[in-house]
């Protein structure tokens, strides 16, 4: 499985992935509790210069992952501007962004199959109720891995249809977007079947 860690080596690559997904837990629960748009920006800021302490590279990847929050960015400002919210409109976003930008440093930092033993010592106890923790492990590495291709192959769209046409492609390449991510998880089925589906897990 290919992961989404930074090639870029920093003191966080070291850390335990336990102890960081467990700070992020806690970092992100926290976020909920500030209401003020201020300390918000100054937690923001901060986010910001963990991601430029390791150097300008490793500071525009991240960036490039927030770029992605840009519609809901949109969307709530737009919202709190026509309720007159304005302050906690800030704060909403301002802490939409903190716990984005918290969750893409962890995972830059952090190698796939690490976060997956991670997860796979936490549902061990969980067996005895059913659960299928190699089930759970496959399912979390696609998301982490699928989700910024599917992402990108939306981006090519949209600009496939800008190159043809001077009218924003908006609602009109939801459509082919659904095609191809139809397209892309029955390849995953075919791979997994061809593997021996999820009891060829068991063996891993």
């Amino acid at each position: 499985m290919i992961s989404l860690t930074s090639p870029i080596k920093t003191k966080a690559h070291g850390w335990p992935a336990g102890a960081k997904l467990a700070a992020l837990c806690v970092s992100t629960v926290a976020l909920f509790y500030v209401q003020n748009a201020a300390i918000h920006a100054v937690i923001f800021a901060g986010i910001l210069t963990l991601y430029a302490l390791p150097g300008r590279a490793f500071f525009m990847a991240g960036l490039r992952a927030l770029r992605l929050l840009w519609p809901f960015i949109v969307v709530v400002a737009i919202w709190h501007l026509w309720t007159g919210e304005v302050a906690l409109g800030a704060a909403v976003i301002l802490r939409m962004m903190s716990a984005v930008a918290l969750a893409n440093l962890v995972t830059m930092t952090t190698l796939l199959s690490d976060m997956i033993d991670v997860v796979r010592t936490i549902t061990r106890p969980l067996t005895r109720f059913g659960l299928r923790p190699n089930i759970l492990e496959l399912a979390i590495a696609l998301v982490i891995r699928l989700t910024p291709v599917l992402v990108e192959k939306g981006s090519l769209l949209s600009q496939s249809w800008r190159a043809r046409s001077c009218q924003p492609s908006g609602w009109r390449i939801i459509l082919p977007f659904t095609v191809l991510a139809l397209d892309d998880a029955d390849q995953v089925a075919e791979a997994l079947r061809a593997r021996g589906g999820f009891d060829a897990l068991e063996d891993i």
